[in-house]
Order: structure tokens, then C-alpha cells, then sequence
């Protein structure tokens, strides 16, 4: 699994991107996007996310 972004929250702020260690999330057309193949869900996303879009499962 990958962390879940909402896309209806998100603004596409690209603060998850610089603070994931693996490079998993990425920020395409203002949306947040997880890669679940890269994705260790180390949860540094979602406590960096100011508009608390992104979540694990």
C-alpha cells in the first residue's frame, strides 16, 4: 500500500514531495500522487501535509 492522498483537499503545495525519503510522492496538474511501488509509508507526508490531505491506510 502507499499513502492516500485526497484530492479534493490537496493544493498542491509540494511540501510532501521534499520531505519524502524515497521520492514516492509527486506533485501532477496541483495533485499530490503516491507512488505503491516506491511508497515505504513512513508517514513523513501526512504530518507534513498543511491541508491534511494525505493519510496511510
Amino acid at each position: 500500500m502507499a499513502a492516500v492522498v485526497d484530492p479534493g483537499k490537496c493544493v498542491g503545495c509540494g511540501s510532501c514531495e521534499s520531505v519524502c525519503p524515497v521520492e514516492a510522492i509527486k506533485v501532477q496538474e496541483s495533485v499530490a500522487k503516491a507512488d505503491e511501488s516506491t511508497c515505504i509509508e513512513c508517514g513523513a507526508c501526512v504530518s507534513e501535509c498543511p491541508a491534511e490531505a494525505i493519510s496511510l491506510p
